[in-house]
């Protein structure tokens, strides 16, 4: 994981934090003042912004926890995983494409970063240099050469 992704969802989860603490408990003591709970819009909002703000705030602690755990000694030094540089080439569409597997919080496909969870991410793992593969999309089914990998080892 690239420190600006960690530093992105530690970000969030701060923000997150604050709004927990800080904003909702005022919005909700506003609310509160404005009479009946039952049927007051103000405090049903703002109850169940704080608790979609709890739920997403444990999602990314669990997030980056799980990210934190990775090992770069097993990520393979001899085929494409997490991290990896590949070259392919589109048979459909007769053009080499360049992707630089990433976490999904990284992804951005217009700068050739590609989530290992994608469909042509997780079709690629495991592949080799000379390898053919056959990856079904959301937009049908396209098939690839690999033409190089370049691992996080070979780059280290």
């Amino acid at each position: 994981m690239s420190i600006a992704a960690k530093k992105k969802l530690e970000e969030e989860i701060q923000s997150l934090e604050r709004e927990l603490s800080y904003e909702l408990p005022a919005e909700l003591k506003r609310a509160r003042a404005l009479g009946d709970l039952s049927e007051n819009a103000e405090f049903i909002m703002a109850k169940q912004r704080q608790q979609y703000v709890a739920a997403r705030l444990a999602q990314l602690k669990k997030r980056l926890a799980d990210l934190s755990l990775i090992n770069f000694n097993n990520i393979p030094k001899d085929c494409i995983a997490f991290g990896a540089r590949v070259v392919l080439y589109d048979v459909d569409r007769d053009a080499e494409v360049e992707y630089r597997l990433v976490t999904s919080e990284e992804a951005d496909v217009s700068k050739g970063l590609i989530s290992t969870t994608s469909p042509i991410g997780r079709g690629l793992m495991g592949r080799k240099s000379g390898d053919s593969v056959t990856v079904k999309t959301p937009n049908g089914a396209r098939e690839f050469e690999v033409r190089s990998v370049v691992t996080l080892h070979d780059e280290a």
